[in-house]
């Protein structure tokens, strides 16, 4: 795989500062960990930010090396990069696509964002340029990602050798949704994506809106193109032996014993979510309480095991949701606790030994996303799961194409419908418990990680000659 490159905004390495030198924090998680575990020993080349003052020293010593995976860092301003990240990635792009501006609010454009999207093109142009630099002639260049919307334009201008590959992990943004996004910006955004050779999607939904904005005239009038690239749909699935081994360590065993004297013989309804704004949890919270409410048989009986990092602390709305979701899991436990019994555990730490040993042990897991471009969670767990648990799911979850058959859906906006479906799992008997869980495992092996690894690169193969 000599000829092939990936690029993405978070490589496969991190680094933390002991005194003055960088030392190995480890490999990345999510997508990074993901690709890292299948591109290690291909003799690839990988091109990603350097995240912090750890990972520029670490790649100025030579430390940005693994055997047979090649990566190569770049390092942009820093305010270059808080710009292009936490302004247009996270706060704009981000929920552009998930569908979550408070439009009477937000978005709001002014003369400060126009700068953030300046930083965002000069970003993706730093990408570019490293990218054209460091790719063998015709090679195949697959860019993971919102954060490098705009590399299609820039490589097809300086590198049209090259066979161009983009694949989006989020939703995509509907055309109304794109319209609250300033002409230029949108314009910039869409044309850059169609000068990637092909575009790649969770599911055809997804697939579907991106076509949508170039039927749509206003959008394709901006883009300056009505004709969007090549496009396909393949999702990401889990690791099934990583994950085998993940959960089978001795770590994960003894986080596993630690809950089970937590919770006792009490059901759990598990959640492993970041503290996101499109992961739901607040209406999940007030689902869990309705249940309690109008089901009093389950008071004392079960536990919402809610582990959710935070994320995105730099964000107002996400500091102001964190705590709305702190004072909602006080309240709850303040009027139907009591005794040994906590209604619901909200647990903020990264720790994916708990996660994991939550995952094996879950009686329900919620996965209530109001819109999400996959969701790994709903399919790691009923891979590890050993107590044939029920997966509860929002119907906006890419996932829901692939596990519609066997998990229960849920629309994640009807509180009062998720508590029903909480209840239905909770209630639903060992026959078809097994069945479903059984049909899930099934379901989720059939499509792994290295399988939509090798659809991208087999589109990017279709690609030669260049279709420029």
């Amino acid at each position: 795989m000599a000829d092939v490159v990936v690029v993405s905004n978070r490589g496969p390495l991190s680094f933390r500062m002991e005194g003055d030198e960088p030392v190995p924090a480890g490999t990345a998680g999510g997508l990074a960990g993901t690709l890292y575990r299948l591109l290690v020993g291909t003799g690839a080349t990988w091109v990603a930010s350097a995240m912090g003052e750890a990972d520029r020293r670490a790649a100025a010593a030579g430390l940005m090396a693994v055997g047979g995976l090649r990566v190569v860092t770049l390092e942009p301003e820093p305010d270059v990069y808080r710009m292009a990240y936490d302004v247009v990635s996270n706060a704009s792009l981000w929920f552009a696509h998930h569908h979550l501006f408070d439009l009477p609010r937000r978005p709001r454009p002014d003369r400060r964002w126009t700068e953030a999207w300046d930083a965002y093109r000069t970003f993706n142009r730093q990408f570019a340029d490293q990218v054209a630099a460091e790719a063998p002639e015709g090679a195949a260049v697959l860019v993971q990602d919102y954060h490098l919307s705009l590399l299609g334009s820039m490589l097809a201008g300086s590198r049209p050798d090259l066979r161009t590959v983009h694949f989006s992990h989020t939703p995509f943004a509907d055309p109304n949704m794109l319209r609250c996004l300033p002409d230029r910006a949108v314009g910039e955004l869409l044309s850059g994506m169609a000068g990637f050779g092909a575009c790649g999607f969770h599911t055809a939904r997804w697939e579907a809106a991106f076509r949508a904005a170039f039927a749509d005239p206003t959008l394709a009038a901006l883009a300056g193109t009505d004709t969007p690239p090549l496009t396909f749909v393949v999702p990401l699935g889990p690791s099934p032996d990583v994950l085998a081994d993940q959960a089978a360590s001795p770590a994960v065993a003894a986080a596993r014993q630690r809950l089970d004297r937590e919770l006792g013989d009490r059901k759990v309804v598990v959640r492993v979510d970041r503290v996101e704004l499109s992961k739901n949890l607040l209406r999940g919270l007030w689902a869990f309480e309705e249940l309690l409410e109008v089901h009093p048989r389950w008071r004392g009986e079960v536990t919402m095991l809610a582990l959710a990092y935070p994320s995105r602390q730099g964000l107002a709305e996400y500091l102001a949701y964190r705590a709305e979701v702190e004072h909602t899991v006080d309240r709850i436990n303040g009027a139907w606790g009591g005794g040994d019994w906590t209604p619901v555990v909200l647990d903020v730490a990264d720790d994916l030994d708990r996660s994991m040993a939550a995952l094996t042990r879950y009686d329900v897991l919620l996965v209530n996303p109001v819109r999400d471009g996959l969701n790994l969670v709903a399919k790691e767990g009923p891979l590890v799961n050993t107590t044939a648990g029920v997966v509860v799911l929002s119907r906006e979850a890419g996932a829901w194409e692939e596990l519609s058959g066997a998990a229960v859906g849920v629309n994640p906006f009807d509180v009062g419908g998720t508590a029903e479906a909480l209840v239905q799992a909770l209630e639903m008997d060992a026959d078809e418990r097994a069945r479903r869980a059984g049909s899930l495992r099934s379901t989720v092996r059939a499509q792994t990680a290295a399988d939509w690894l090798h659809r991208q690169l087999e589109v990017a193969e279709s690609l030669t000659p260049p279709a420029r």
